[in-house]
């Protein structure tokens, strides 16, 4: 059965300035800042959460189901998903507005200046997500609050069970609209950085937040990843790169490989090493959705790097 993602599908411009920014921005005139960068190399990158776990999760041979919000340039993010079966029939187009875009500028010591328009995403808590039918798991993504909060309460009120990850939207809720979330959801993913915010705006605890759920899932980046479940912390090692171009994207990849886990009832500690091994492939390419693999090209490398093959 699908998994339904809800989030962003955003485009990413992304821009290098093959300088410092502190050589051209003076420190005691930052008042009346008035700055131009020339940036002679720019590309542009389908991103957005939605977008990111969804074509991750195809990759692996499921069936991803996009909820999400989008503008009247939508039709090359459109084709693409298109292109590689990912489903769209829930992915709401607004024509008098943009579909969410990321500006991106990096200088040479990899300093970033990013503006970040959310357009039609504004408008993702008309969408409902309590028509779409044999749902097996769903993820709630950052993407705006109202609709957030709209699908949570939608996902809990149907018995669906999903995924809460805010990520990027942790600014978005104070401490009571976090603990009534949590009480929701079935699982909740954070990196290390986020979980002592969260706990920090709660009250709660790991233990408490992982008494709450399922699972309650911490990724640390380089240093693996921690997995609390039944009762006990699972310790999840970091896969190998082959080669590292570009981390962005990579807890996205790894929520694919979370959510394939969880639908295709593997053990916690596979679980976790197919996250983990998600997220080291995408960072061997630019961009967050141009890696190409199958499953069987997937379950070859899985048990290259841990030892023991995938059923």
């Amino acid at each position: 059965m699908p998994a339904v993602i809800c989030g962003s599908l955003a485009y990413d411009t992304i821009m290098v300035f093959q300088d410092q920014f502190k050589n051209h921005i003076l420190p005691d005139q930052v008042h009346i800042l008035n700055v131009s960068f020339l940036v002679p190399g720019m590309r542009r990158e389908f991103g957005g959460c939605a977008g990111n776990i969804a074509y991750n999760l195809k990759l692996l041979g499921d069936e991803p189901i996009v909820v999400a919000a989008v503008g009247q340039d939508f039709a090359p993010y459109r084709a693409h998903l298109v292109k590689h079966g990912i489903r769209l029939d829930h992915v709401r187009e607004y024509p008098e507005q943009f579909t969410p875009q990321c500006f991106i500028t990096t200088d040479l010591d990899n300093n970033q200046i990013t503006a970040f328009h959310p357009g039609a995403m504004s408008s993702a808590h008309e969408i409902s997500v309590s028509d779409i039918e044999d749902c097996e798991l769903a993820i709630v993504a950052p993407d705006s609050r109202e609709a957030m909060l709209r699908h949570v309460d939608d996902f809990f009120a149907d018995g669906t069970p999903f995924i809460f990850d805010p990520g990027q939207a942790m600014p978005l809720f104070n401490g009571e609209e976090f603990q009534a979330m949590i009480e929701k959801a079935t699982y909740v993913i954070v990196n290390d950085y986020e979980s002592q915010l969260l706990q920090t705006r709660t009250g709660w605890s790991a233990e408490t937040i992982a008494g709450k759920v399922k699972a309650y899932i911490v990724t640390q980046g380089p240093r693996g990843s921690v997995i609390h479940a039944d009762g006990e912390v699972i310790a999840i090692p970091p896969a190998r790169e082959h080669k590292v171009v570009d981390p962005t994207g990579c807890g996205d990849a790894y929520r694919a490989g979370l959510i394939h886990g969880i639908t295709h009832g593997r053990d916690w500690a596979t679980t976790g090493r197919m996250a983990s091994l998600m997220g080291a492939l995408k960072v061997g390419h630019p961009g967050t959705q141009n890696q190409h693999f199958d499953f069987a090209s997937f379950a070859a490398e899985f048990e290259d790097q841990f030892g023991y093959a995938l059923d």
